[in-house]
């Protein structure tokens, strides 16, 4: 499991002084970066081989500023070519979220799914949610 620690910032707040619900796409992304990272090392989006094919979110309690959030990200499941993320968000020992992404390993040139290679597969075994 990654974790990725974030302070809520205060334009991430909405009318009722909750964090907006747009917010966790957008944190679940950033906590995403080390799995971007295997398959991109460098981060160079010239040479990106990752697409998102579906995302979701369930929103479990309200999410407050001024108070740190836990991403915890893990592999549900792994493909041939795709796979699905999970992502947790926690506020003072409480899950207020959770989600999914479905992301593929993808060649833009060809415009098609390609293997996930062996090593980047090994690694993300060790991320598997148990």
């Amino acid at each position: 499991m990654w974790t990725n620690t974030l302070s809520p910032r205060f334009a991430e707040t909405d009318a009722l002084g909750h964090i907006n619900n747009t917010v966790l796409p957008v944190w679940f992304e950033d906590s995403r970066t080390p799995i971007f990272e295997l398959f991109c090392p460098g981060m160079d989006t010239n040479d990106w081989h990752l697409i998102i094919a579906k995302i979701d979110v369930e929103f479990l309690a309200e999410i407050y500023f001024g108070k740190l959030v836990e991403i915890r990200t893990y592999m549900i499941k792994i493909g041939n070519s795709s796979m699905v993320v999970g992502h947790e968000a926690w506020q003072e020992g409480i899950m207020v979220a959770k989600g999914s992404a479905v992301m593929v390993h993808f060649d833009h040139t060809a415009k098609a799914s390609k293997p996930i290679p062996k090593d980047v597969r090994e690694i993300l075994e060790k991320h598997m949610h148990t």
